[in-house]
């Protein structure tokens, strides 16, 4: 869906050991990503800063799971993390993008993670 605002998916999953989301969407789309993805890419202004100079770099998320998802009206959800991060909303766009540009976003992450010397 490039250049297009993704709509709600029609389905939202948490895996049963609670480290994974997968979104099914109506045209047959679907992603998995993985809480440690969802909670070191979050939103918040805790992680993301309010410019790029501030985006802090999460470490030691690698046994991060979701222990809620929360509707937030029709545009996005509050993911809630059991190290207790829940400040993040993830409009439905934003979710489409960590799962349509998954890798390459996975890849800066752990490149900034070797670049300042730490580990998930």
């Amino acid at each position: 869906m490039t250049g297009e605002a993704r709509s709600a998916p029609e389905q939202l999953a948490v895996s049963r050991d609670r480290r994974r989301l997968t979104l099914r969407y109506a045209d047959g789309t679907s992603h998995e990503l993985t809480a440690e993805m969802l909670r070191v890419l979050s939103p918040s202004a805790e992680v993301q800063g309010h410019s790029p100079e501030q985006r802090v770099t999460v470490a030691g998320k690698r046994e991060v799971a979701i222990s809620d998802v929360r509707p937030i009206g029709h545009y996005a959800v509050r993911i809630v993390f059991d190290d207790g991060h829940d400040s993040g909303l993830y409009t439905w766009p934003y979710l489409d993008r960590l799962g349509t540009e998954r890798d390459t976003l996975w890849n800066a992450h752990l490149a900034d993670l070797e670049a300042k010397g730490l580990s998930r």
